[in-house]
């Protein structure tokens, strides 16, 4: 583990080859498992102020879903998170060439709106576990990333060296200097 500023980073972030290759998995994660994406209390307002936007791209179930229950929902346990379709799909996701891919992503893309996607999401396979003291990122080994790790190896890029732009988004280009200079003396 590394320790910077209030966070703990797990070995495996450093150690584990990762680069998305969503030729092969088609968008998985935005389909399989059991919850939504995990939301930050901040994002619901940006999830509203850009839904004018995206809505042109949601599909009629994601609207429906939407006027029924709404931009987020709360899991059991009390967290935010992104609605399902059925338990599955998010209401986000879209179909795109055959590919699942974020509204939210394409629309900022596109130039629409500034909410690139929810945090979770783009820190994907990092997933933080928070606490009254600090926030501890580990990686999520998932067996439809796998052809992410084969091409991770591939390239030699590592989880945080892929997530750059997403860490730096989350925590600041400091924090991520100094993750580089830990890692360089570890």
């Amino acid at each position: 583990m590394i320790f910077i500023k209030n966070t703990l980073v797990s070995k495996q972030i450093l150690d584990t080859k990762f680069v998305c290759d969503l030729n092969s998995c088609k968008g998985a994660c935005c389909v399989e498992g059991e919850s939504g994406a995990p939301l930050e209390k901040e994002e619901i307002l940006q999830i509203q102020n850009s839904f004018k936007k995206i809505k042109k791209r949601l599909s009629h179930q994601s609207l429906r879903k939407i006027k029924k229950e709404g931009f987020y929902v709360f899991s059991k346990n009390g967290d935010i998170e992104t609605p399902l379709h059925n338990g599955k799909e998010c209401i986000y996701a879209i179909q795109k060439k055959g590919k699942i891919k974020c509204v939210f992503e394409e629309s900022y893309n596109a130039g629409e709106i500034k909410f690139k996607k929810p945090i979770s999401c783009h820190l994907y396979p990092i997933r933080i576990k928070k606490n009254n003291v600090f926030e501890k990122l580990n990686y999520e080994n998932w067996s439809i990333c796998k052809k992410a790790c084969e091409l991770g190896i591939r390239l030699k890029v590592p989880v945080y060296v892929f997530l750059k732009e997403a860490l730096i988004r989350k925590y600041g280009e400091s924090w991520y200097k100094e993750l580089i200079s830990k890692i360089k003396f570890d």
